[in-house]
């Protein structure tokens, strides 16, 4: 017993810090769609209503709804038997045949019901994509990496200030000038909010590229310095690789959102009403006029939008050169490094005690056997 709550607090450490697929045996079946199963069934339970429809009396509805909750019940019941458990429980493991009555048991509800083809197929993509969802973001342990982060939110914004002050001098350089200038107001004071939104989700997904191609010799690095236990697998490698990508994303947030913030205070405070007129910039859709020790201060829409637009190429830059530039680069996977440092030695020492507990069990088994 006292090994196996060893080997359960390593686990639960691994899971804490983001990374279950340093467990060994990390099963789909039994780690990912098990821990998803309350979602699962609450979402499977409310697919009943695929049986109702807006055209029939209330009392129709009623009796559809019971009779597809019915259905539903059922058919996990059916398979239940089949795999050999008692018709009412719960499935303990979710493998292919539990998927796939998840994903087309209630799409089959309202083609039985009413002929719905195209509901029919609506249904059964969704709860497929659900699916796809929930092994990646479980499975991956996005939710666990992003409450590590949460966790480390001083230190984390305390690293990204510091890297920010350090960027401050040439960002100061590349980024007033741009902003100051008639032809860059223009731009994006006259670009609609949804070409803004999609030039952050273009800058992002670029950002994101260039950390995929950059991040498996990183990793390799990361294991070298480390250098503690076996060689991780492929699928680990991977884990290793998303965790480091959201904790990348979380400093360039901070910087990128410290950036817009010193530019609307610049902006406030540095561009009036009157320069608005000269560079035929208008004030936007909405426009706050207030008075600072004498100084008229105008807060708009085109201010957000240009100081948006400018922390959109800062966070481009700083997201590259925190694998590019020396001095980034060193102070960002200094920091991982030492983390994971001790997770790769913990690793190290959960594989001795799995590989103790597996030699206990095959002597237990062979002694009787000897006797």
């Amino acid at each position: 017993m006292g090994t196996s709550a060893e080997l359960a607090r390593y686990e639960q450490r691994f899971r804490r810090a983001g990374l279950p697929l340093f467990i060994e045996d990390f099963s789909p079946t039994h780690d990912i769609f098990t821990r998803a199963a309350p979602l699962l069934v609450l979402v499977f339970l409310a697919e009943m209503l695929g049986a109702t429809s807006l055209d029939w009396h209330w009392w129709q509805n009623l009796l559809a709804a019971l009779g597809g909750l019915i259905a539903l019940v059922a058919g996990f019941g059916l398979l239940n038997r089949f795999r050999g458990r008692p018709f009412w429980s719960l499935p303990t493991r979710f493998g292919i045949p539990e998927l796939a009555v998840f994903v087309l048991l209630p799409a089959l509800l309202p083609l039985v019901t009413q002929g719905q083809l195209k509901q029919f197929f609506g249904i059964a993509i969704g709860n497929l994509l659900l699916v796809g969802v929930a092994y990646i973001v479980i499975g991956y342990g996005l939710i666990a990496t992003v409450i590590w982060g949460v966790r480390r939110l001083a230190t984390e914004l305390a690293n990204s200030v510091a890297s920010f002050i350090r960027a401050l001098p040439l960002l100061l350089v590349v980024s007033l000038v741009l902003f100051i200038t008639a032809d860059m107001w223009q731009v994006f004071a006259g670009m609609p909010t949804a070409f803004i939104i999609f030039s952050v989700v273009a800058f992002t997904l670029l950002s994101t590229v260039f950390l995929l191609i950059r991040l498996p010799r990183e990793v390799d690095a990361i294991e070298r310095d480390a250098g503690s236990g076996p060689p991780l697998q492929r699928i680990q490698r991977v884990n290793l690789s998303v965790n480091l990508m959201i904790r990348q994303w979380m400093q360039v947030l901070v910087v990128s959102t410290g950036v817009g913030l010193f530019f609307v205070a610049f902006g406030l405070l540095a561009i009036s009403e009157h320069i608005y007129d000269q560079w035929g910039v208008p004030l936007g859709s909405w426009s706050y006029h207030v008075t600072l020790m004498n100084h008229p201060l105008v807060l708009s829409a085109s201010l957000i939008k240009v100081s948006v637009g400018i922390a959109n190429f800062t966070g481009l830059y700083y997201s590259i050169a925190l694998l590019t530039d020396s001095t980034y680069r060193a102070e960002f996977l200094d920091n991982v490094t030492t983390e994971l440092r001790d997770l790769f030695a913990a690793r190290t020492d959960y594989l001795t005690l799995r590989a103790t507990a597996a030699d206990q069990v095959s002597q237990s088994v062979r002694g009787p056997i000897a006797k």
